[in-house]
């Protein structure tokens, strides 16, 4: 007894008239899957800046509530908001600078602005017990034009903010 088995269907013989046509549909829609692809590694890029940001302020917050200021690169007179803007810095993965960062310190309800050409007294992050809220407004450049119209001057701006109280120091 034989068994009978199926034939498969052999695809069609292609004519003169459609060879090519592959490399004319990828000509069209390679340049559109590209700026797709750029445009999710561009926002994925930004949302890592944002999150690698908020570690830093994090981290510079988790520095800050204890009172330090041995991180001050000024070994002579450290001051202690330089310690823990250096903590930040080192915390940012090098990002600290690229995303040009400027401070917003709330102490207990008392909004005030952190420039970096001034000089500060210790009390910039407040004093023991004190609820401190340090905020960081960072702009990061978008690299996809396509992208740009959404966002002002083709820049991604956000802040990233913590909150926490001093410990008695």
């Amino acid at each position: 007894m034989k068994i009978a088995r199926p034939q498969l269907k052999q695809a069609p013989k292609r004519t003169l008239k459609q060879r090519g046509v592959v490399t004319v549909e990828f000509a069209l829609l390679a340049p559109v899957l590209l700026l797709l692809l750029c445009i999710a590694m561009d926002l994925g890029i930004a949302l890592w800046v944002n999150l690698t940001m908020q570690y830093a302020v994090r981290e510079g917050a988790r520095y800050s509530v204890t009172g330090q200021s041995n991180l001050d690169p000024n070994a002579t007179n450290q001051q202690r908001y330089l310690a823990i803007v250096q903590e930040i810095k080192d915390s940012s993965m090098g990002l600290y600078n690229m995303v040009s960062p400027s401070y917003t310190i709330t102490i207990n309800g008392v909004t005030q602005s952190y420039n970096t050409q001034a000089s500060y007294g210790s009390s910039m992050f407040g004093s023991p017990g004190d609820i401190v809220v340090l905020q960081i407004n960072c702009i990061w450049p978008l690299l996809t034009p396509l992208v740009s119209p959404f966002f002002a001057g083709g820049q991604y701006s956000f802040s990233v903010a913590t909150t926490m109280r001093n410990e008695g120091f």
